[in-house]
């Protein structure tokens, strides 16, 4: 296949796609804005799913390796209430189809998978135009171009190959959450170690939330939830820690000291992240030449757990779609879109519906009750 394919963005959906046409003996070049693989931490936990990001993993030929980075425990969940109260204890008997893995590792996997010159480091797109024939051209922010004749955006939230096919942005959905880390937590901060449990916490009230995960090395990874509009998170000062964080924390006044020690025992400087996503339903009509995958397709709340391994899903059908046909780019590419536009909108659907049910007027009971229809249903 003489076809140059150019990736932008080293995240987990565009490592598969170039580890996946490796596979098939199709070379790939991914343009990523980090300066190098370890420029940032790259997040904590993600659950990984049996029928699609686990699936991907096979694809590329990288099961066996992710299986050796599942975090032990990782599955259990449990719910609570403001005071403390213990509503859902879901432990992980192993028989789930969900384990836990960090993220970083899990891209490091990939990383490693692929050939040293893969990837160029430091190159952050800017923008992209089309040359026509299906060729584009990439310009980068310190003024270099690159033409292609396939070009895949597997660059995020604020894509800059997105606008060659779809006048969508993406949107504040009315949550946001500021992130930060306890350390040695079995040791020095117990009683929220307790209450975090073996996995994952949801402590939940209307509107509000502290969620968190454990980590290997006894780390809780806490994500502070809080219904707000854009501005009044915007108008928080987070480069002076301890005052942004008193701010925080008086919205769970009130609240069992376990859980807001999670907010105010942080040994992170806390991180806000507004949460967006393109519109349910988000497609395009076909542009020769060029195609989504991730979150620059689908970008979607991450309350259905959907965000990674939909990417690395893309990712892999991409990569053997453009395999099956590596004489007709075209037909590669429609085939591809063609199953990536129902299934993103469905779990686009799933995301929205839980991120009501988490913080709409009966939390937590509506995510207990969530929870307990998959059991039955399971």
């Amino acid at each position: 296949m003489a076809t140059d394919v150019t990736i932008i963005g080293a995240g987990l959906g565009g490592l598969t796609l170039a580890r996946v046409l490796h596979l098939h003996g199709i070379p790939a070049t991914i343009y990523e804005a980090e300066p190098s693989p370890t420029a940032r931490t790259q997040g904590g936990m993600l659950d990984i799913h049996d029928y699609n990001g686990q699936l991907a993993l096979k694809a590329a030929g990288l099961f066996d390796e992710f299986l050796g980075l599942v975090h032990e425990g990782g599955e259990a969940s449990r719910v609570l209430d403001r005071d403390g109260t213990v509503l859902h204890d879901e432990p992980d008997d192993g028989t789930g189809g969900r384990p836990e893995v960090h993220r970083g590792d899990l891209r490091r996997i990939l990383l490693d998978s692929l050939p040293a010159d893969t990837i160029e480091w430091g190159r952050k797109a800017a923008s992209a135009r089309p040359l026509g024939g299906g060729r584009h051209e990439v310009t980068f922010a310190d003024g270099a171009t690159v033409t292609t004749d396939l070009l895949v955006g597997a660059d995020g939230a604020w894509s800059r190959i997105r606008p060659l096919l779809s006048d969508a942005k993406p949107e504040y959905v009315g949550i946001s959450f500021v992130e930060t880390c306890l350390y040695d937590s079995d040791t020095r901060h117990p009683a929220s170690a307790r209450a975090v449990g073996g996995g994952s916490l949801f402590a939940l009230a209307p509107g509000k939330g502290i969620l968190a995960h454990r980590e290997s090395g006894g780390v809780l990874h806490t994500y502070v939830a809080l219904n707000k509009p854009e501005e009044w998170i915007a108008g928080i000062d987070f480069d002076h820690a301890d005052a942004a964080i008193a701010r925080i924390a008086a919205e769970f006044e009130g609240w069992a000291p376990e859980l807001t020690a999670l907010i105010t025992d942080g040994e992170t400087p806390p991180v806000p992240r507004t949460v967006n996503a393109l519109p349910i339903g988000h497609r395009w009509d076909r542009v020769p030449g060029v195609t989504l995958l991730g979150d620059a397709a689908h970008l979607m709340s991450p309350f259905a757990g959907e965000g990674a391994n939909l990417a690395m899903y893309d990712g892999a059908k991409l990569g053997n779609a453009i395999a099956a046909r590596p004489d007709d780019l075209e037909a590669a590419l429609t085939a591809y879109e063609e199953a990536l536009f129902p299934r993103s909108a469905d779990a686009a659907a799933e995301a929205a519906r839980n991120h009501e049910l988490c913080f709409d007027e009966n939390a937590p009971h509506s995510l207990i009750s969530l929870f307990t229809d998959h059991e039955q249903a399971g």
